[in-house]
C-alpha cells in the first residue's frame, strides 16, 4: 500500500518539480549565443566584427526576441503533449469521532487515494491543426528573432561608422581651427606692421573663435555617438571605444553585386525574415481555422480510473475500485457561440494575408527607397571629392596671396571657411554611402 501512496504523490508533485530545461519532446532547438567578446574597449583595438559580435550577446531587443522563440518552442511542445493520457491523483485523510450514550468513545482514520487517466483518441484532427498553428507561430518567432538580429547588425553597423565619422569630423575641425587660427596670426601680423586695418584682424579673430565653438560641438557629436554605440552594446555610455577604421586601400562604397533595383526587390521578397513572419502567421491563421472547427465535433476519449480507501476497521478495513471505459461528447448546442467561433478564425485568417500583402508592398517601398538614397549618397561623395580637392587649392592660393599683400581678409577666411565645409562635407559624404549602402543590404535581407 505504501508503493501506491508513494507513486502517488510523485506524480502529484511532478508539475512543481519540471524545470526549463526539461524537453521531452525536443523543441528546444535554438541556442543561446556563443563566443562572446570580452575586451578592454578603451585599450584594444576593436573591429566592427567584435562589435557586433558583442551585441548579439548583450542587446536586450535581441534577447527579448530570443526569449520569444523559447516561449514558441515550449508551446509547441505544450500542444503536442495533447496526443499523450493525462493522469490525475487525488488523496484524503481525516480524523472522526464518535460516541453513543453509555459507550465508548469511537475514533475513525479513514484515507483514500485515487488515480484518473483520461486519454483523447479522435478529435477531427484538432490536435494536429493545434501542432502545426503552434510550429507556424514557433516559425514566425524565428523569422522575428532573424529580423531583429538583422536589425541589431545594422543598429551597431550604423552606430560604428556614425562614431568613426565623429571622429574624423572632430579632426577635421581642429585642422579647420588651425587655419583659422594661421589666418588670424597672419592678419594679426600684418597689423602689426600697419599693412592692414584692425578690421582685418578683428574679422579673423572671430573666424577663429567660431572655429573653436565649431569644434566643442564636434567633441559633442562624439560622445553622443559613444554613447549611442555603448547602449546598443548593453554598456554605460561613458564607454570609451578604440575602434578600427574602415581600410582606405580600396573602394569600399560599391556594391557587391550590380543588380538593378527591380532584382533587389524581389530579392528582398525571397530573404526578408519580416515578409517570412507574416507567411508563417498566415499558415497558423489558416490551421486555426480547423482546431477550431474541431471543437464544435465529437470527442472520443479513453477513461480508466483506480481507487483505494481504508477505514482501519477490523471488518471491511479497506475497499479498492476500478474502472475503464470510452466516453463520448457531442456539442449539441453552445448558443451559437460555435459559429462565431469559426467565422472569428476566419476572418483572422482573411486578416493575415492582407498583412502579408501590405508587408510586400512595405518591403518593396523601403528597397526602392533604400537604393536611391545609397546612388544620391555615392554622387553626393563625388562631388565632395571634387569639392574637396577645388577648395584646398583655393585656400593655398588666398593664404598666398593675403601674405604678400595681393588679396584682402574677406577672400582669405571665405577660402578658408569653404575649406572647412568641403573637408567635413567630404567626412560626412564617405560615411553617408557606408551608411545608406548598410541601410540597403538590410532592407534587401542580405545581413
Amino acid at each position: 500500500m505504501k508503493h501506491i501512496i508513494v507513486m502517488s504523490l510523485g506524480i502529484l508533485l511532478l508539475p512543481y518539480t519540471a524545470r526549463a530545461e526539461l524537453d521531452p519532446f525536443f523543441v528546444h532547438n535554438l541556442k543561446a549565443p556563443e563566443n562572446c567578446v570580452d575586451k578592454e574597449l578603451d585599450k584594444e583595438k576593436i573591429g566592427l566584427p567584435e562589435l557586433i559580435q558583442m551585441g548579439i550577446c548583450t542587446n536586450p531587443a535581441l534577447n527579448r526576441e530570443y526569449m520569444a522563440v523559447k516561449s514558441s518552442e515550449a508551446e509547441v511542445g505544450q500542444s503536442k503533449a495533447e496526443y499523450l493520457p493525462s493522469v490525475t491523483a487525488s488523496g484524503s485523510a481525516s480524523v472522526s469521532g464518535s460516541k453513543y450514550e453509555k459507550g465508548k468513545y469511537n475514533k475513525n482514520y479513514p484515507y483514500s487515494g485515487n488515480v484518473g487517466l483520461d486519454w483523447l483518441i479522435f478529435d477531427f484532427g484538432g490536435r494536429g491543426a493545434r501542432v502545426e498553428k503552434m510550429k507556424a507561430y514557433l516559425q514566425s518567432a524565428e523569422f522575428n528573432y532573424n529580423a531583429q538580429l538583422q536589425e541589431t547588425i545594422l543598429s551597431i553597423n550604423n552606430a560604428y561608422l556614425k562614431l568613426l565619422g565623429a571622429k574624423e569630423v572632430l579632426s577635421s575641425a581642429k585642422d579647420s581651427e588651425k587655419s583659422y587660427k594661421k589666418a588670424y596670426e597672419e592678419s594679426k601680423r600684418r597689423f602689426d606692421l600697419g599693412l592692414v586695418a584692425l578690421s582685418d584682424k578683428l574679422l579673423a579673430k572671430t573666424s577663429y573663435e567660431q572655429s573653436k565653438l565649431t569644434t566643442v560641438k564636434a567633441e559633442n557629436s562624439v560622445k553622443q555617438a559613444q554613447g549611442s554605440l555603448a547602449t546598443l552594446l548593453n554598456l554605460s555610455p561613458d564607454t570609451s571605444f578604440n575602434l578600427m577604421t574602415p581600410p582606405k586601400d580600396k573602394d569600399i562604397t560599391k556594391l557587391e553585386t550590380a543588380d538593378s533595383v527591380e532584382q533587389m526587390m524581389e530579392l528582398a521578397l525571397q530573404q526578408r525574415p519580416e515578409l517570412k513572419s507574416k507567411e508563417s502567421s498566415v499558415t497558423a491563421a489558416k490551421e486555426n481555422i480547423s482546431a477550431v472547427r474541431s471543437t464544435t465535433l465529437p470527442k472520443l476519449s479513453a477513461t480508466g480510473s483506480a481507487s483505494y480507501g481504508d477505514t482501519w476497521r477490523k471488518s471491511n478495513p479497506y475497499q479498492v475500485s476500478t474502472s475503464a471505459g470510452l466516453r463520448l461528447n457531442v456539442p449539441l448546442f453552445t448558443g451559437f457561440a460555435d459559429t462565431y467561433k469559426v467565422a472569428a478564425a476566419e476572418y483572422q485568417y482573411r486578416q493575415a494575408q492582407y498583412g502579408l500583402q501590405e508587408t510586400q508592398n512595405s518591403i518593396r517601398n523601403e528597397v526602392w527607397g533604400a537604393y536611391q538614397d545609397y546612388q544620391t549618397a555615392v554622387e553626393a561623395y563625388k562631388i565632395s571629392k571634387a569639392v574637396m580637392d577645388s577648395a584646398k587649392e583655393n585656400e593655398r592660393v588666398a593664404m598666398k596671396s593675403y601674405e604678400v599683400g595681393k588679396g584682402d581678409i574677406l577672400n582669405l577666411l571665405t577660402a578658408t571657411s569653404q575649406m572647412s565645409d568641403a573637408r567635413q562635407g567630404l567626412v560626412n559624404a564617405f560615411y553617408s554611402v557606408l551608411i545608406s549602402k548598410a541601410n540597403l543590404y538590410r532592407a534587401i535581407g542580405r545581413f
